[in-house]
Formats: C-alpha cells, structure tokens, sequence
C-alpha cells in the first residue's frame, strides 16, 4: 500500500549559500534556516521511502532549445551544483517514476515529457541539501517550467498534482511518500521575456539560456552579476495572502491569476508558486501550518516554510 505522509513548501535562494555573510537582516535569515530544520525533522519523523520533489528550472538543466510545461525524472538525475549546492547523482525512485509517468500519460489526462537523464538545479537541489539532509530517501524529480513563457496556467498545475495524486496511491507497491514544492514566493529576477528582450543585459541572458546547454558555466558569473545589482521587489501581502490560502486548505483558489497578473502582483520569481499548487493538490489540500515567513530583499524573496500533514483536518489558525 502506498500513502503519502507529507508535504513541504519552502522557498530557496543560493544567496543563502553565497552570501550569508552579507545578510543585514540576519535574524530573518536565521528564522528562516531554522523553519528549514524543523521541516527537515517532520520529514525524517514522517519515515519517507520517497518524495515527489516538485522544482522549477534556472537554465542549468533546461534550455531554450527544449522547454517542456512539466517534464519527470524516470531514471539518472544529475544536480548541477552551482552556488554550494549539491552536485552530481542523486538517487531516483524509478519504479514510482515510471509508473506515475506511464499513468499520466496512458491514462489520457496529462502528456508529461519524461528524461531518463534528467539534469536539475537549484530549483530542486537547494531542497535536497536543506530539507533532505541526511535522510535515507529516493526522489522522483518533475520540473515545472515557470520562467520560460507561455507558462502552463495554475490551473493545470493543480490538476496535475490531483492526478498524480491518484497515480501514487494507485502504485502496487509498498512506499510512504513525501512530497516538497520549492521555490517562491513573491520576488522579481532581472530576467526578461525571452521573446523579446531588450538591451545588453537581457540579450545576455537570453543568449546564456539558448546556448548554454554544453557549457552552462560559462555564463554564471555574469549571470550572477545581474542578478545581484538587482533591487527587491517583494510583496508582503500577496505573500501572507497564499499563505493563509495554504492554511485554509484553499490554495487552489489561486489559480484565478492568470500567468501575466501573477507577475504583475508578485513578480516573475512569484510564478514558482507553481510547485506549492501542484504539492499541495498531491496532498489533496490538506490544511498547512506555517513554519516561517520572512521577507529577505537581501535574496530578493519573501521566504517562506510551510508543512501540509494529511492527517490534519482542521487548520489551527483562522484569517
């Protein structure tokens, strides 16, 4: 019998590991490294065989010259280890994988693209290095697109996370199942419309996303440049607003935004809610309870940390 035990929703910044040091608001940033613990210990508590690892991509494992809406791992991951986080393989739980790829797709509901060499960034791996720790688990990895557009709507990313949902708990096997959705929350990357860029910078990073699949690395440096001359732009009450979403169990109530007023509202970094939609959908909406919200302009992002236990029924906190 196969259950699914728990979700995590938490934000990630490799400023975290790049620039600590420089953090001026260091109690935030320590709350928030300290909500990354504590949803650590519920996930070790929770005994996990496996967790749906729900990330976006960065342009260190995706292209230009290929971008699928959600793409899932079924054999090699492969971590791309930029700014201190974790590199090289990373153990894939390939029956559950394929299984759940096979489901989608035969089943008629989803046409997923699937990699049997998947190449991730921080859009996943800042969750395994934080919120993975030590832990004795196997991953399944499904990227959402959400920085590339057109961007699959919010409401398809609820919808996929309910019918993985019913893939997972129609697995023959025996696995306790985690499920984390990383990235968010409200924040704005100095990253253009690839469509239409304009001026040196922004031709650059289109340029670094097209090309960039043989030698990635050759770009980062500037890459990491523009993104630190940028300025914070982050939007508190949208933030706590999906939050209490959360708490309520009414996340998908999100889905209202379209991808441009999303944007508009929270920034292009705010459309990584995405991967909490889709958790928190595989959780069937269970009501969460907020570790941390901290809003760090020294990373960019409003940073938070949430946990969505299933057997919580009633949400402990009330708008």
């Amino acid at each position: 019998m196969t259950e699914i035990v728990l979700g995590v929703g938490a934000s990630h910044s490799t400023l975290m590991n790049t620039h600590w040091e420089q953090t001026l608001h260091e109690d935030r940033a320590e709350r928030f490294r300290d909500a990354l613990r504590e949803a650590r210990d519920e996930l070790a508590a929770a005994r996990p065989d496996t967790v749906i690892l729900v990330g976006s991509n960065h342009f260190r494992g995706f292209w230009l010259d290929l971008i699928p809406s959600f793409t899932i791992g079924v054999g090699e991951c492969i971590a791309s280890g930029e700014s201190g986080t974790p590199t090289g393989p990373q153990p894939v739980d390939v029956p559950l994988a394929q299984y759940i790829a096979n489901s989608l797709v035969e089943g008629g509901r989803f046409d997923v693209a699937f990699s049997a060499r998947l190449q991730i960034d921080h859009g996943q791996s800042h969750a395994v290095q934080y919120l993975l720790d030590s832990l004795d688990v196997e991953i399944v990895p499904l990227v959402v697109n959400v920085f590339a557009p057109p961007l699959p709507a919010l409401g398809r990313c609820e919808q996929l996370g309910r019918a993985i949902r019913e893939a997972v708990l129609a697995f023959p096997e025996d696995r306790r199942v985690a499920v984390i959705g990383s990235g968010g929350l409200s924040h704005r990357l100095p990253w253009p419309d690839w469509r239409e860029p304009h001026g040196e910078d922004e031709e650059f990073m289109v340029g670094a996303w097209l090309n960039g699949r043989e030698n990635w690395q050759d770009y980062d440096a500037r890459r990491r440049e523009i993104i630190r001359a940028a300025e914070a732009a982050i939007n508190p009450e949208f933030d706590e607003a999906f939050l209490s979403l959360l708490e309520r169990g009414q996340a998908h109530l999100v889905t209202q935004y379209s991808t441009d007023e999303l944007e508009k509202t929270a920034g292009n970094g705010a459309q990584e809610i995405r991967t909490w939609l889709l958790a928190a959908a595989l959780l069937d909406h269970a009501p969460a309870r907020r570790l941390a919200y901290e809003p760090l302009p020294e990373w960019l992002t409003g940073m938070a940390v949430a946990v969505l236990d299933p057997a919580r029924t009633t949400p402990e906190r009330q708008p």
